[in-house]
């Protein structure tokens, strides 16, 4: 088995807590790694705006030699916030994903750094419950910016509506984008082959680690090909059936009983 040299971490339902919190036992093995010399990468589709938390209490906020994967693979960066790699929505995505939400009786929100813009509609998107860090502007359709890319959009609704309307999406949706639900409330759109193991792939590349020594952990539908993609793949026991089945390991135990530190310690510390 490789040695481990950069581990990427989701955050909800893998690294965090129930909570939302890092456990005293996960930071102790993150710390452990980190004084190994393995990059510790949080890979989300949170941007770097909404893990600022986090950063610091890893001690990689504003780092020059520390990197983040955002937008689930969209944006690799420094955690100084220059870029590395990016894949965009235009405008005319935007458009037609909203033609379809609408359509369907679902909100839609367009991201763009570290801002969200609630498209106005009769179904109110509970994203801002999701992430209240970030800056929420609500603007109708006709007054979207034409001139700005997007990272992402998000449908963040109650779970039984957003099931009924993506078992109804139009087909040719899911050739154009990449549609996978992070939450049982909670779909994300993203531009065409941008998803986790993508956005890793351009990383290690920068970095020149190679994939053997890469090692992943998420629960999610959306952390599935970053599983699949890594030296050493871990799902966590409370993962999706469709995580577990493409996972090297399971962890026997759930992300609030510190499943990230036991994978560490076993796979990753000397």
């Amino acid at each position: 088995m490789a040695e481990i040299k950069l581990i990427a971490l989701d955050l909800d339902g893998t690294l965090l807590t129930s909570e939302k919190k890092i456990s005293a036992r996960n930071l102790a093995a993150l710390k452990a790694a980190q004084e190994q010399g393995i990059k510790i990468v949080l890979t989300t589709g949170r941007p770097l705006k909404a893990m600022e938390l986090f950063l610091n209490e890893l001690g990689v906020a504003n780092q020059e030699d520390e990197y983040t994967v955002t937008f689930n693979g969209g944006l690799v960066q420094r955690n100084t916030g220059e870029i590395l790699d990016k894949t965009v929505f235009a405008y005319d995505d935007v458009a037609r994903i909203f033609e379809e939400t609408e359509k369907l009786g679902l909100p839609l929100d367009a991201i763009c750094e570290g801002t969200v813009y609630q498209i106005q509609s009769d179904h109110e998107s509970l994203y801002q419950t999701c992430n209240p860090a970030l800056t929420f502007e609500s603007v109708s359709f006709a007054d979207l910016s034409s001139q700005q890319t997007y990272n992402k959009c998000v449908t963040a609704y109650a779970p039984d509506p957003l099931d009924r309307g993506i078992a109804q999406l139009s087909s040719d949706l899911f050739d154009k984008y990449e549609i996978f639900k992070s939450r049982d409330m909670l779909l994300e759109w993203s531009p065409k082959n941008v998803h986790k193991a993508n956005g890793l792939e351009k990383l290690i590349a920068h970095l020149g680690i190679e994939q053997s020594q890469v090692m992943t952990c998420g629960d999610e539908a959306n952390d599935l090909s970053m599983i699949k993609w890594a030296g050493i793949g871990v799902a966590m026991q409370n993962a999706v059936a469709a995580v577990k089945e493409v996972a090297n390991v399971v962890t026997p135990m759930t992300n609030d009983e510190d499943a990230v530190a036991w994978a560490i310690e076993k796979y990753a510390l000397k």
